[in-house]
């Protein structure tokens, strides 16, 4: 999709297998990807400035939970879409309380992954042009 390309998405997990799959599957639809994991992820997302972070909930050393509360409590990084991913079951309202934009359980559906990435990281560049 050359629609995507101007488009950066930020991969924060510390699987390097979970990683790899990731940016292959969002390199293939045009987006430009950057990877980060544990605690560098906060200073990535400031330094990049990504249009949407994949975050992982668990992370050596590093709550992805807490890190989303981090992003979405900082006025530079707020408007930052955050996607959360985890095997865990019970994302869906610590997620929500963590500010995350939306989430999914792993293993995940790619196409449905791909869309949730796509809606948003369109309806937040729509936001900001319109604000």
């Amino acid at each position: 999709m050359q629609r995507n390309n101007d488009k950066l998405v930020m991969i924060a997990d510390d699987d390097p297998d979970i990683v790899d799959v990731l940016q292959c599957i969002v390199e293939e639809e045009g987006y430009r990807v950057i990877t980060t994991s544990n605690e560098a992820t906060t200073e990535d997302v400031r330094k990049h400035m990504p249009d949407l972070l994949l975050l992982d909930r668990w992370m050596l050393n590093t709550n992805g939970l807490t890190i989303c509360q981090i992003l979405k409590g900082d006025s530079a990084t707020r408007h930052i879409p955050i996607l959360m991913l985890t095997a865990s079951g019970d994302i869906h309202q610590l997620a929500k309380n963590a500010g995350a934009d939306e989430f999914m359980e792993k293993p995940f559906d790619m196409n449905t992954l791909l869309q949730k990435i796509e809606e948003l990281v369109w309806l937040f560049f729509f936001i900001e042009v319109i604000l």
